[in-house]
């Protein structure tokens, strides 16, 4: 039987050349549509489908032009049964060994009319078959055609099919939470290692993500690895919180210090400041341009301190900033990320367990909460006192459950941030410790609410000016009352700011 090869594809990209190849092997080309007219017009000879097919050509506005009994059986009859091979030429049914097909662009115009029926058909016909048939559905895939195997390429086109159909169905869906649900993603680089170094990883982004890390560009020093990925990401749901210029230092996930300012420079400053120490081998993350003055603190944090900061992600830096960092760490990593979007493009938070993942609301837009907020001592909190708490709540749920962490009394940065801990007194007590003497007048924040009144006495032994806590503990009672007998101010925000 004579080979054929389908040829039917959107993206024409090395489509050409690649068909200059399938010629010189001996296979006979089947066509359509534009990749007909295309290969004509190269000199490569063409079987339009329609004399395949027997069928009129492009009917019902080329809704149908693949998709019939001679095509689909010319790519599924299995080559090593003779009853297949029989009924194949009893039927005079093409043996298409051969599938390349990419398909309608739905990702960049979604829409009825991008929806690819004929296309995914034969895909799928083709990967299923794989044992006889090789299909391609990536144009990276024509210079290595023959070398790689059918079931390889097969994988790549069932992935590729749940990728597209993902897309179309989240088009559709007007549930929540669907009862079955595919999530498209594109893989964009591998990583120098994922957590650890033994470890390998990459990084796959959901399609036309507004979200910073899908524009991040490498500058200068480092290539990311699955921390520094990480990392960056908790930077940016810190940063992108505020409207004012807002810096954050993260290690291991959490902030070390955040911190808003008139500009990159003055936030950056406080945000190191808060906790030198726990800085070092940190990420940076601005929410905006890293320019000279702001470069400078780098600089100094490295001259001055003798510490290191281990990755820059910025959404610019402009060129005499960046001159600055190349000469301050030859391997600290610069990144670029562009302007944060004012809204996510993305309809859930993820967050991926071994075998299953939990799918829920962003924790977005706490601005709202402020006006819930209930004052439930007989102290009453100042208006700048009243400010810090705003602020430190958005700071908290930046940080890991379960978090406390003390606020400056008058410039918008942390002192000290107990995260992570398993006990709410634990927590208190390392985010007191850090801060040391900034804690007199302080504002304490906790992401949840205080279970006993022991928080409250040690944040009042240590000179604590204020106090916000969720409450709705059983024994609210007890924390209010030692606030009262310490006179603190304490307000009750009703709204718990976990972030595991």
């Amino acid at each position: 039987m004579k080979k054929y090869a389908l040829v039917s594809v959107y993206d024409k990209e090395g489509i050409v050349d690649f068909a200059k190849v399938l010629q010189k092997l001996g296979y006979v080309i089947i066509s359509t549509g534009g990749t007909f007219n295309a290969l004509k017009e190269a000199g490569i000879k063409v079987t339009p489908i329609d004399e395949i097919t027997g069928n009129p050509r492009d009917c019902f506005d080329g809704r149908m032009k693949t998709i019939s009994f001679q095509i689909e059986s010319g790519i599924l009859f299995d080559r090593k049964n003779p009853n297949h091979i029989k009924q194949a030429k009893n039927l005079k049914v093409p043996q298409i060994d051969i599938v390349v097909c990419n398909l309608y662009p739905f990702e960049q115009k979604p829409g009825i009319e991008t929806i690819d029926v004929g296309g995914p058909t034969m895909i799928r016909a083709a990967a299923k078959n794989y044992k006889s048939v090789r299909v391609l559905v990536d144009p990276r895939d024509y210079k290595e055609a023959f070398n790689k195997s059918r079931q390889e390429l097969a994988a790549k086109a069932f992935y590729h099919l749940s990728f597209y159909d993902s897309q179309i169905g989240k088009y559709f869906g007007t549930e929540k939470f669907p009862e079955e649900l595919t999530i498209p993603l594109r893989k964009t680089n591998v990583l120098r290692y994922g957590e650890n170094p033994h470890q390998s990883g990459a990084l796959y982004l959901i399609p036309k993500t507004n979200y910073p890390l899908g524009k991040l560009k490498h500058l200068w020093g480092r290539e990311l690895s699955g921390t520094n990925i990480g990392d960056i990401s908790a930077g940016l749901e810190a940063v992108m919180q505020f409207k004012e210029s807002a810096a954050c230092v993260i290690k291991h996930m959490s902030p070390c210090g955040i911190a808003t300012g008139v500009d990159a420079n003055k936030a950056l400053y406080f945000a190191i400041e808060a906790d030198p120490v726990s800085a070092f081998g940190g990420v940076i993350v601005l929410n905006r341009t890293m320019d000279l003055a702001a470069a400078k603190n780098v600089a100094t944090f490295k001259n001055e301190r003798e510490e290191n900061i281990d990755i820059v992600a910025v959404p610019s830096v402009t060129a005499d900033a960046l001159e600055l960092l190349k000469k301050v760490r030859k391997s600290m990593g610069v990144y670029t990320f562009g302007n944060i979007p004012d809204k996510r493009s993305e309809k859930w938070d993820l967050k991926y367990f071994a075998g299953a993942v939990l799918l829920q609301d962003f924790d977005d837009n706490v601005e709202k909460s402020f006006k819930d907020w209930e004052i439930v001592t007989k102290k009453k909190p100042t208006a700048k006192q009243l400010e810090q708490m705003e602020f430190g709540f958005k700071c908290v749920k930046a940080a890991k459950s379960n978090t406390v962490l003390v606020v400056d009394k008058n410039i918008p940065m942390t002192r000290g941030i107990g995260s992570g801990q398993t006990s709410r007194i634990g927590a208190t007590r390392i985010a007191l410790e850090q801060a040391k003497e900034y804690d007199k007048d302080g504002i304490l924040i906790s992401d949840s609410f205080f279970p006993f009144e022991d928080s409250v006495e040690l944040a009042a032994k240590c000179g604590i000016g204020a106090i916000l806590e969720q409450g709705g503990s059983v024994n609210d009672k007890a924390s209010i009352e030692a606030a009262d007998k310490n006179g603190i101010p304490m307000v009750f925000t009703g709204r718990r700011a976990f972030r595991h």
